[in-house]
Formats: C-alpha cells, structure tokens, sequence
C-alpha cells in the first residue's frame, strides 16, 4: 500500500479519525493552496508517474515488483494523492472521508506482509515529489513578489502536516491489520494444533495444512509433551526449548498443556549409536532436563515418531506416562522408560492382584515392611547383587541377604526364580496404583488411600 509522502510524528497534535480542520481556509494561503491543488489534480496521472517512479528507485521492496506490482502501486499512490490535494485545497472530498485512502493502504500492505518502515517511506518519497512539483508551480506562477515568502513556506508547512497526519493514519491502519491477522493466523494454528493431537491428520489435507501454519515439515522427528500445568499460568517452554535447538508449539488442553517438540536431527547414523543413558537419544535426555528445570510441572513425553499426522496417537501415550507418574513429583518422564508403570496404572485390579499375591506378606509385617520393602527395590535396582546393594543401603551384605530371604519366606518365592523376581518387581511398580495400605491389625492388606509414602518404600520410581 503506497502512497503519499510522509514523515514520523503528527505534528500540530492532528490525529487520524479526529476532527480535522481544512488547511484551505478563506484568504491569505487558502486560495493559493486551493490553486495549486486543482492545478496538481488536473495532472494526477503524470503526478501519480512522477510518485511511482521515484519510490520505486529509491525502495528495492517497491522496485521488486513483489508482493506489490507497479501496477497496485500505482493505484493506490493515485488514489492518495487525489485525497492528499484535495484535504490540502480544502476542496470537497470526491472518494469518501480524505483518510480513507491511507487507512486502505495500511490495511492492505499489512495483509501482504510489506514492512511498515517502507511503506512509510514510500509516503516520505511520494510526498517528496508533491512538494517538488508545488515549488515547480510556485516558481513560475506570474507576478511573483518577494513578499509571497511568507505565503509560500505557509503552503510547505501544509503540505507536510497533510502528509504527517496520513502517514499516521496509515500506520494505525496497519498495525491494526496486523493484529487482526497475527490473531486470525494464531486461531488458524491452534485450530490446526487441536485437529492433529485430535488424530484428524490422517486426512493429508489436513496434516499439510498443519504443516504449513506451524512452519515445519510434515516428516522430521517429534514428540508430544503434556503437562500438568496449571493452564492459566503455563509455563513458557518455547523459548527455552528453541535455545537447546528444538521448535515447539503448546496450548492449554483438557486442564492440561500439551506441546509438539520438534527434535534436533540425529548426528549419528544409528539410534543405537545416538542412544545416551536409558536407551534414549540425547536430545530426548536433553528435553527432559529442560522440562524438569523450567516447568516444575509433573510431564509425560511420547515415544519419538517422524509424521506430524501421528501427533494424535503420541498425545494417547504421553498422556498415559503423565498418569502412571506420581501427581504433582515435578518428573518428566519418557513413555519408554515407564512402560510397567503405563501398564499398570491402566489396570487398577490388575495391580492390586500383583501386590497382593507377590507383596501381601511383606506389607502385613508391621515395623518391618518398610525395611524389607526398600531393600527388596535396592536388590532389584543393582542386578540382584547383595554387594551393591549393601553399598547404597549403608549396611552389611549379610543384612540384605537376610531380608531378601525373609521376604522369600513370606511370600513363598524363590530369589533365584525370574519369575519371581520380576514378579516383585511388578508389585513394587505397582503398588501406588492399588490404594492398598498395611493392615494395622497385621491380618493383611486392605483396601485404603493411595500410598503416596508407601511409592517411597516400596522403590516404585522404576530407577
């Protein structure tokens, strides 16, 4: 949207949208402007050449031809123009309000994506050349005297506040137009969002349109993340993510936050060669650190996959590992590394039939259970070896022995059995999910409220 001249500021405090008061008023400079205007509009086009070629020589955006042809250029310049001079003449407006035109020129190069800065240039070189061309006529209008200096620079202080106040009205138009569009392209990408953790991107036109307002490719590596957060105060994970390299999107979701994080690309040729500690690529080791540090926030985080059209089946896994973890612990945990607690805690009678038959003994022993619990987690977690365990429990190798053995006893099972051990380590797993407490009479377990110190006894953050 181009224009008539214009420069910064809005002198003589004249606002767009306000009354405004002709500058061609009656006597002195009033019918010297009013002159020159209709001088200048019988000629509009060749004015109008004059406008376009100099803000096309002296701006490569203009000059470019694109998003603006010469053509759209010369329009609109056109039409400024015919406004400018007739506000400046003080002649009756023949295009609606004399503004109109600016305000039409902002809204329009702001939908097309030109800078605000050149469009305000191409107003300062347009008025430029109005001001040139009136000097041109003052010059040689006949019987010119000295005294008409006072007339003349009247007639330049006009020119400028007429150009001043467009160029204002101008630039309110755009940066209005502006925030119209970031607000409609902001609901077009949550729109688009919602329909691929929706699982509507199986239909291609949607995933590509996804694709297109989100700004990244429609096959490259991705997780979902959801947190809980705390929507109305969500955590601005953005930023952070994008200075590790990683491009995110998130928005509040069903009293959650659920984000789409691209990961970097892999700088080795195999995941196994890429894998860090846990079997997971460093850089899913690298969100996970920045999700415990900059949230606070309790998250589950899918397993990687490469089509954005599957961000709906990620979201159902990343959700899955977010209710398997202990509610409001600030862990940020992978779906792949919590796979027995997704498991279990989906199925609430199935683990609570896992504690009661591998655990029930143990949890019914009173003062003893939370040794026995711990050290059974501790013997587990370092590869069965009485050694190692003895070292992170700060006691003799033959006390863990002994405990194991007790618990053997207890339960019926065998500590050189698998099956038993990961029978164990099942129970231990799923023991927050059962809301099974000891029975303070020692008969048994029985059914009580979730036992969020019992996950502390018991091992159960899977480590």
């Amino acid at each position: 949207m181009t224009h008539s001249p214009a420069t910064p500021g809005d002198p003589g405090g004249a606002r767009s949208g306000g009354v405004h008061t002709p500058l061609g008023g009656a006597g002195g400079s009033g019918s010297l402007r009013r002159s020159l205007a209709t001088a200048l509009l019988a000629d509009a086009d060749r004015l109008t050449d004059r406008a376009v070629d100099d803000i096309r020589t002296h701006s490569g955006t203009y000059a470019s031809d694109t998003p603006v042809t010469r053509e759209d250029l010369w329009e609109i310049c056109r039409d400024n123009l015919l406004r400018a001079l007739e506000d400046f003449g003080g002649l009756a407006p023949t295009g609606g309000d004399f503004e109109r035109a600016a305000r039409e020129t902002g809204r329009r190069r702001a939908e097309q994506g030109v800078p605000l800065d050149a469009v305000l240039q191409a107003y300062r070189r347009g008025g430029r050349v109005l001001w040139q061309v009136m000097s041109e006529h003052l010059r040689g209008r006949p019987g010119r005297e000295g005294d008409d200096r006072d007339l003349e620079l009247d007639v330049a202080s006009g020119v400028w506040e007429t150009i001043d106040r467009y160029s204002v009205a101008m630039a309110d138009a755009y940066r209005i137009a502006q925030l119209e569009l970031q607000s409609r392209q902001d609901t077009r990408r949550a729109a688009l969002f919602e329909a691929l953790l929706d699982g509507r991107a199986d239909d291609p036109a949607v995933a590509g349109a996804a694709a297109a307002a989100l700004g990244v490719p429609a096959l490259d590596r991705y997780v979902v993340v959801v947190a809980a957060q705390d929507p109305a105060a969500p955590p601005d994970l953005a930023p952070a993510l994008e200075a590790r390299g990683m491009w995110s999107f998130w928005r509040p979701r069903s009293g959650r936050y659920a984000g789409i994080v691209r990961l970097p690309p892999r700088t080795t040729p195999t995941a196994r060669t890429a894998a860090g500690p846990g079997g997971a690529h460093p850089a899913l080791r690298t969100l996970l650190a920045a999700l415990r540090d900059r949230t606070g926030a309790t998250c589950g985080v899918s397993p990687e996959f490469e089509r954005l059209s599957h961000a709906g089946r990620a979201l159902r896994l990343a959700e899955q590992t977010l209710r398997a973890l202990p509610a409001g612990g600030g862990e940020a945990a992978l779906f792949d590394d919590r796979l027995a607690e997704v498991l279990l805690s989906g199925r609430a009678d199935l683990a609570e039939r896992l504690v009661t038959v591998y655990l029930g003994p143990v949890l019914a022993t009173g003062g003893e259970r939370t040794a026995l619990l711990t050290t059974l987690r501790v013997w587990l977690d370092q590869g069965c070896s009485a050694s190692r365990a003895a070292e992170q429990l700060y006691c003799h190798r033959n006390t863990v022995l002994n405990r194991i053995g007790r618990i053997a006893e207890l339960t019926g099972r065998s500590s050189e059995s698998g099956v038993d051990r990961l029978g164990w380590a099942l129970a231990l797993r799923a023991l927050p999910y059962t809301g099974l407490t000891p029975d303070a009479t020692g008969s048994g377990p029985t059914a009580g409220p979730t036992a969020g110190s019992t996950a502390g006894e018991g091992g159960t953050d899977g480590t």
